[in-house]
């Protein structure tokens, strides 16, 4: 996460540079053997041959044999059809020597399978479908899968004979010295044929200092997928790159390997500190998506191509006319694990959301607080400097809700202790800082301090609990502390002891309102090859970091969920903040991009970054505003605000070395617009958490790209700078430098657009540039036929925002109609699900006349937030009057303004509790 200083300048022998990335410090794929290898692989002739002798169907499980005709070795295919217009496909040896790592605790699902129906079955071909119609076929030589939508052929593994699953075998013996006799050397046995020719790197592997002992050889798996009459596909988290996913022909393969990468450069595909292997592919008629589930180091390859129909034995019905089709070709492989996949047939962004969903969890509904502003820096010093950062923001009257500590907050990088100088009553300072409305998140990471006197290490120490080394010693390795130990999260016993460490008796000086930072947790470790572990430490049950390297954060970050779970007997929601990810991370924490830089690049990055993660389930994710390195200038900063208040999470933070950058420090100027901004986060933090409601339900994130909401519309499908937020709102964050103009893409042909601001209308289908320009200008619009909640009233926080009133404003579209959601509840708890106490209301526009409706019936919850206000956009005449009708009640009339420049309806505090049924008529 941060440059080495300070007690840590012993490691200044390290190869990481002070300026940028160093990218020596990380492998490109012709330095790792396997991705060589993989990447290289031409097998000529097919390589892979089904037995359907060996089929078996039995309802929605399909099994049989597959053999490698070049060495003999036998493997074992099973396809399952699942509920949901779903298929998991599943290959591995068939009798391996030792048992391959198998992803464990992502899928949540129960993966209940649905019964195929055999429409062909010969010696050659098997062909499925499912109650959608939609189909299977299963080419036994050379072994090939397609899979359709209807008649559309939308994805084929192995067409290109790419598949390549390295056996486990035993090291060969070094070879016999040459015999003198010539007799006794032609006696001598003729190389097994059947066995793999050996290359360099199998059995042990060197970079730069670091040699990996590779004790169970070569065992990588690869597969070519192709995605057919698509040209954008996106996903594959975490790069600092485009949100369409760029073709890789004449550079490295996108990698998914967690690394620490401060600095980190943009638009290439190096690894970050995250791996989701799943990948969406969307054009005008579907959208599908994929995951890889291995959880070893993995590279894609993404090539754009054209493919001749004829190729393909089965009669598909292609979108396009001509011949050739459009089609992406995807190369995956692995270094260790299996093939295990699962494809999401859609048809639509909608199904593959709910799809992917179901199967590795939906974003829970993050506590209220936790989705306004936050405040960070490492460090922020001592608790008289946590008081007068909150006092600055009373002082100048923005909005904030969490304060956050760094590691400097520890007794020497002891994570659950405190610095008894700088923060000798954190339990009073937290008391202070809830009595505004505020909470607290402290850093907690993974590496634990070498020292016997320390509790946490001599507890782990006695129980075993750490990752060894390939010796069977406990893995020893430099980070903040100095000497370090990890625990072994992927054992479940250590995951509960982890979880104690949160209970309040055991971290002392935290309440109810301490919430948790898990950083560095890729894992980093300074002296390790590419500043992370070695590839064969070992975890439990003797498996190799290797195998499981992309989950170590993911299951630190289930144990640090379980552990706040723990301390409120299960009451209070979890928030935790995490930097490494894996499929599945998004049910227990939010994201942020990481290490980012104060350059206007960076800004720009962080919108296809988000929206990347956003796609791929992890959709509570942010920036750091402003730029983690070096200082920006008032413009950036302000810019910053502008773009972060509409994405999901919202952080500022800042390095040690940094200039302090509170909101109030940039001049008169910047404080205006930057509470602004802020200010415009909190009006509609409502429809925020509204949407983050919805995505627990269906797995629609809040931030989404325009082709969601309009997918016919290719113009749009590879725009990554401006995006929705919901179906209501579009942003056009304003990211360069000294801009005089911005240009703005509508979409939707029938669509009538809103300027939040100047209230002008735009038409769907059209661009406008924008050259009035200014620092105050934020290009945001609402859609037409939403209904959108706000809360205007500025408050310190959103505890004092609970029983504010509403404000509704309608926008109507060209047919006079609009439609909205409200949801809420107390903010904190798991009352929402446990007692239904919410408020889930359902607003609707027609015939000129707004009505409130109730979705949930049996819901408990009682709130004293009224309706203040409505505006209405699009109105064409004035109303003679506006009579609000309550049920059980007499009819009122209604104040009003009408502005018939603008068209906008003014209705004045017609008073009603928001979870009550109302309708407010226009006559």
């Amino acid at each position: 996460m941060r440059l080495l200083h300070g007690t840590l300048l012993v490691l200044a022998c390290l190869t990481i540079s002070i300026e940028s990335v160093d990218r020596n410090n990380f492998k490109s794929c012709a330095q790792s053997g396997f991705c060589k290898r993989q990447r290289d692989h031409n097998p000529g002739e097919p390589t892979y041959k089904a037995d359907f002798a060996t089929l078996k169907i039995d309802n929605g499980h399909l099994s049989c044999q597959v053999e490698n005709v070049k060495n003999s070795v036998l493997f074992q295919l099973d396809l399952f059809l699942l509920k949901d217009n779903r298929l998991r496909f599943r290959f591995n040896e068939l009798n391996p020597l030792k048992k391959r790592y198998e992803v464990e605790g992502v899928i949540v699902d129960t993966l209940e399978e649905e019964k195929f129906v055999v429409v062909r079955k010969d010696s050659e071909l098997v062909e499925l479908k499912n109650g959608l119609n939609n189909k299977v076929a299963l080419y036994a030589n050379p072994l090939k899968a397609e899979f359709y939508i209807g008649d559309y052929l939308v994805a084929s593994f192995n067409s290109k004979n790419l598949l390549k699953f390295e056996h486990l075998r035993t090291k060969p013996a070094p070879p016999e010295p040459p015999q003198e006799n010539a007799e006794a050397q032609a006696e001598q046995p003729v190389q097994n044929e059947s066995q793999d020719s050996e290359e360099p790197d199998m059995w042990e592997e060197t970079y730069k200092t670091h040699t990996d002992s590779k004790p169970n050889g070569p065992q990588s798996v690869g597969m070519d997928i192709s995605f057919h009459d698509f040209e954008h596909v996106y996903g594959i988290p975490q790069h600092a790159d485009k949100f369409a996913l760029r073709s890789t022909a004449g550079a490295d393969p996108y990698r998914l390997y967690n690394l620490d990468v401060f600095e980190y450069e943009i638009n290439n595909g190096m690894a970050l500190y995250g791996s989701i292997p799943y990948i969406l592919a969307h054009n005008k008629k579907f959208t599908v998506g994929l995951l890889w589930l291995n959880a070893a180091e993995t590279w894609i390859d993404v090539r754009s191509n054209k493919a001749d129909k004829s190729i393909f034995s089965k009669v598909a019905d292609f979108i396009t006319k001509s011949n050739e089709i459009p089609q992406i070709d995807t190369h995956w492989f692995s270094e260790s694990g299996l093939i295990d996949i699962y494809l999401m047939l859609g048809p639509k962004s909608t199904d593959v959301f709910r799809q992917y969903g179901e199967l590795t969890g939906n974003t829970p509904l993050p506590p209220l607080f936790s989705i306004a502003y936050h405040q960070c820096r490492w460090n922020y010093n001592d608790e008289d400097d946590v008081k007068n950062v909150n006092a600055g923001f009373e002082e100048h009257q923005i909005p904030m809700d969490v304060i956050w500590l760094d590691i400097e907050h520890t007794n020497d990088k002891r994570y659950f202790t405190w610095d008894s100088i700088k923060f000798p009553t954190p339990d009073q300072m937290m008391e202070h800082l809830s009595s505004f409305g505020r909470k607290l998140v402290t850093i907690v990471d993974p590496h634990i301090k070498s020292d016997s006197n320390y509790h946490v290490y001599s507890e782990a120490k006695e129980k075993g609990y750490f990752v060894k080394d390939k010796n069977g010693n406990d893995l020893d390795g430099w980070c903040w502390p100095g000497s370090s130990a990890w625990p072994d999260f992927l054992n479940d016993e250590v995951k509960n002891w982890w979880s104690t460490k949160f209970l309040l008796e055991n971290y002392k000086g935290t309440t109810l309102d301490t919430y948790t930072w898990n950083d560095m947790n890729e894992p980093s470790m300074f002296n390790g090859p590419e500043i992370t572990f070695p590839k064969d430490a070992v975890h439990l049950n003797g498996f190799e970091h290797r195998d499981v390297h992309n989950l170590y954060g993911q299951n630190l970050v289930k144990a640090t969920f379980l552990g706040h779970m723990a301390r409120s007997n299960g009451q209070r929601r979890p928030f935790i903040l995490t930097r490494s990810t894996f499929a599945g991370s998004q049910r227990y924490g939010a994201v942020w991009t990481g290490d980012n830089t104060a350059e206007w690049e960076h800004l720009q990055i962080s919108i296809p970054m988000c929206l990347t993660f956003s796609v791929t389930g992890m959709s509570f994710c942010g920036s750091d505003v402003g730029g983690f390195f070096k200082n920006p200038d008032s413009e950036l900063m302000i810019r910053w605000y502008q773009a972060a208040a509409y994405q999901p999470f919202f952080r500022s933070h800042a390095h040690i070395d940094t200039k302090r950058r509170e909101p109030w420090l940039f001049g008169e100027e910047a404080i205006n617009l930057i509470r602004d901004a802020i200010h415009s986060r909190y009006s509609l933090i409502y429809y925020w958490y509204t949407l983050f409601y919805f995505n627990e339900k269906t797995g629609k994130p809040p931030m989404l790209p325009i082709w969601v909401e309009f997918p016919e519309e290719n113009e749009f499908y590879d725009v990554d700078d401006q995006h929705m937020v919901g179906s209501a709102i579009m942003v056009k964050p304003i990211t360069t430098k000294g801009a005089s103009s911005v240009d703005v893409k509508f979409p939707g042909n029938n669509e009538i657009w809103y300027d939040v601001k100047s209230l002008r209308t735009f038409q769907g289908g059209s661009s406008t540039t924008f050259t009035d320009i200014t620092l105050a200008t934020v290009p945001v619009f609402h859609r037409g036929g939403s209904i959108i909640p706000y809360k205007f009233r500025l408050r310190r926080s959103t505890t004092q925002m609970a029983d504010d009133p509403f404000t509704l404003i309608v926008c109507l579209d060209k047919q006079g109609l609009a439609s909205g959601h409200l949801y809420f509840d107390d903010g904190l708890t798991f009352n929402y699900n446990s007692s239904k106490e919410f408020v889930l209301r359902e607003f609707n526009f027609s015939n000129n006349k707004l009505i409130s409706k109730n979705l949930e019936m049996s819901s408990l919850f009682k709130t004293y937030a009224w309706l203040e206000r409505v505006i209405i956009y699009g109105i064409k005449t004035e109303p003679k009057k506006v009579t609000l009708e309550e049920s059980g009640s007499k009819s009122t009339q209604l104040q009003f303004s009408f502005d018939s420049k603008s068209n906008v309806l003014l209705i004045r505090k017609p008073g009603v509790n928001i979870n009550t049924d109302w309708s407010i008529l226009l006559d």
